[in-house]
């Protein structure tokens, strides 16, 4: 009963064959050995590495895994920094570059030019170092204007922003400026720019009053510097005397410009007759700070000459050799590195002046 009943159920549904197993015991046996002889089958092929073929039509050697490529790539040369993208090319290695602008002048104030790489030496201490970096081309710079407008620059910011605008239009394209001025305080008037015109807008809103915080807006200058886009930067300063209203010492600033690779220019418009102690005491204060830096101060008596001589300054910074070198020993101490670069001219050629920045401090361990 149970049987006809199984038949029955399975009848009921169309085209279902429940019967062509379980009337044919063999076909079991063969099923089972079917299967067996194609495990056996797999297993050889496994063994003796004969490729399969899998339903897409693929070999399982398609599927394999292949080793991962690092995505650090080197830098393309176009995206190094432009004051190293010279005639001579630099050497772009993961190194520790010490660069050294000079500026090179005649007996007569004159700048001299032409000079090559093998008319240059350049020590470390004691230590000569080889140049591995020379190049006599005009660069893009970072330039940062440091313009005083305290209360003595009344008869003279006129001309002084004449100063400003004249040297600004000595630049490449691709420069860029910033404007701080100060009084009582330091303030950035004009962040960074590749623009002349809009410097010029900026300054005619400028006004002379309060005291000098000369040594505050050096500072504040040297920090605006942190979002320069190019390795060659420098400062100019303008102003008529010495600090008397920075809360930065002489001290603090002269260190802190040491450390940093910014060049420093300044122009001082003294009087003959200097009124106060901090008058006095100006052209010194702008001469240690400038050339710690390898810059130059200049003294201006007469206001009417003082555009010719920012326009010298903005000429200056575009004939500058610069030389590059790293240190045999690459200190790693956050102490004081002394340099010395020593001219080696052609013959025939009278004294020179060399203008450089006489050390570096060491990164610290």
């Amino acid at each position: 009963m149970a049987r006809n009943g199984g038949q029955g159920r399975g009848s009921s549904r169309p085209g279902f064959r429940s019967s062509s197993l379980q009337s044919s015991p063999v076909n079991l046996r063969f099923v089972r050995g079917l299967f067996i002889a194609m495990a056996m089958l797999l297993s050889v092929c496994l063994c003796i590495g004969l490729p399969l073929m899998a339903q897409d039509g693929g070999g399982i050697d398609d599927v394999h895994i292949t080793p991962r490529r690092d995505p650090i790539q080197p830098k393309p040369m176009d995206s190094v920094d432009p004051a190293l993208k010279t005639h001579t090319r630099p050497y772009v290695k993961d190194v520790d570059l010490v660069l050294i602008p000079v500026t090179i002048t005649d007996p007569m104030n004159r700048l001299v030019t032409g000079l090559d790489r093998q008319n240059f030496a350049v020590f470390e201490g004691k230590e000569k170092q080889e140049i591995r970096h020379f190049s006599s081309e005009d660069a893009p710079i970072s330039l940062g204007v440091i313009f005083d407008m305290s209360g003595s620059m009344s008869d003279k910011i006129d001309r002084a922003k004449e100063a400003v605008v004249q040297f600004a239009e000595t630049a490449n394209p691709k420069d860029e400026f910033f404007l701080i001025g100060f009084s009582d305080k330091p303030e950035l008037i004009c962040g960074f720019t590749h623009h002349v015109e809009e410097l010029r807008n900026k300054l005619v809103f400028t006004t002379a009053k309060g005291k000098t915080a000369l040594l505050d807006a050096v500072y504040l200058g040297m920090d605006e510097m942190r979002h320069a886009q190019h390795r060659r930067k420098a400062l100019l300063i303008i102003s008529d005397g010495g600090d008397n209203n920075s809360r930065y010492t002489e001290g603090e600033i002269k260190g802190m410009v040491e450390e940093a690779e910014v060049q420093i220019y300044a122009v001082g418009l003294f009087d003959s007759s200097p009124r106060t102690p901090e008058e006095m005491e100006g052209p010194e204060l702008l001469s240690e700070i400038s050339q710690a830096t390898g810059g130059r101060s200049f003294t201006v008596g007469n206001v009417n000459e003082l555009g010719d001589v920012a326009t010298k300054i903005g000429m200056e910074l575009r004939n500058e050799y610069v030389l590059g070198y790293v240190p045999g020993k690459k200190p790693k101490d956050g102490k004081w590195h002394k340099i010395k670069v020593k001219l080696l001219p052609p013959k025939g050629l009278p004294p020179l002046n060399i203008y450089a920045k006489k050390g570096y401090y060491a990164p610290p361990q």
